[in-house]
């Protein structure tokens, strides 16, 4: 509807753009479904976890399959006539691939970290969070749009990389909110301490820490033991990691709305906009 300003969108597009819009939900739940059985996590969105339920278990990595496999189904059986239908299959199979990758580069850089936390560093956590959760979560909706209004992904680079961004800094706030959240609010129990997750919050740490911060990290860090976790975001406090956040995302708004600003499509600006309120200091 905004890239349509001032032409109404007829029902057809718009039915049409609901089908895409559950295709990304469908997505987003397969990678879920299977993400919380490789992190061994216990709630999800204020329920167990779907592998938790007793009479689910590891049919759950079948069903995390079959939802992933029903997007191709779906968008084949009401976009299979449409001239953007080669265009979409591929950015949907591009998408498929760069998010598997980047869980692939989680469960790797964990292994890794395992064995020695200052291989914990800030390019690494970026290369893992822009393709595990950029592509999927902000490209993507804004790329099936611009498909559905007929134009050519190529001409949007720069709107890609703005997008990207936002999604680096959404999956910074998931790191904090995992440990400084409310279990409440945000839905889930936090266990990236537990799991020896590459996080924000631990490569800060690494950075940050004097000697003695940095023994506490190691006998600790990815202990399931809530002593350990404890003594985990014990250094977090001291190191000020939730004022380092907060002045991380001041000033990656700031940016991003420089960057929004200068876009001279008022359509584009407006998109940007929409997401960037959705996301700004958000609480779960």
């Amino acid at each position: 509807m905004l890239l349509r300003q001032g032409t109404e969108v007829d029902d057809e597009d718009f039915y049409l753009a609901c089908v895409l819009g559950w295709c990304v939900e469908w997505l987003q739940a397969s990678a879920l479904v299977l993400d919380d059985i490789t992190d061994n996590a216990y709630t999800r969105r204020d329920n167990l976890c779907w592998y938790k339920l007793p009479t689910v278990g590891m049919s759950a990595i079948n069903d995390g399959v079959l939802l992933k496999c029903h997007v191709q189904a779906i968008i084949k059986r009401y976009f299979k006539e449409k001239f953007y239908f080669l265009d979409l299959m591929e950015l949907w199979n591009e998408i498929g691939l760069q998010t598997a990758m980047g869980q692939m580069l989680d469960l790797i850089t964990t292994h890794t970290g395992a064995k020695d936390l200052a291989r914990y560093r800030i390019q690494g956590y970026r290369r893992i969070v822009k393709y595990k959760t950029s592509y999927y979560s902000f490209y993507l909706p804004v790329a099936c749009a611009l498909l559905l209004n007929g134009a050519r992904l190529s001409d949007y680079v720069e709107l890609k990389n703005v997008l990207i961004e936002m999604g680096v800094y959404f999956q910074i706030q998931d790191d904090y909110l995992d440990c400084f959240g409310d279990p409440e609010v945000i839905g889930k129990v936090g266990t990236d301490i537990e799991d020896y997750k590459c996080s924000w919050l631990i490569v800060q740490a690494m950075e940050l820490a004097n000697e003695n911060e940095m023994k506490i990290l190691y006998e600790n860090y990815g202990k399931s033991d809530p002593k350990c976790v404890a003594e985990v975001k014990s250094v977090y406090r001291e190191l000020d990691l939730q004022d380092i956040f907060l002045e991380y995302e001041s000033r990656v708004y700031k940016h991003l709305v420089s960057t929004i600003d200068a876009e001279t499509d008022r359509a584009i600006r407006d998109i940007l906009k929409s997401f960037l309120k959705k996301i700004y200091r958000r609480k779960k």
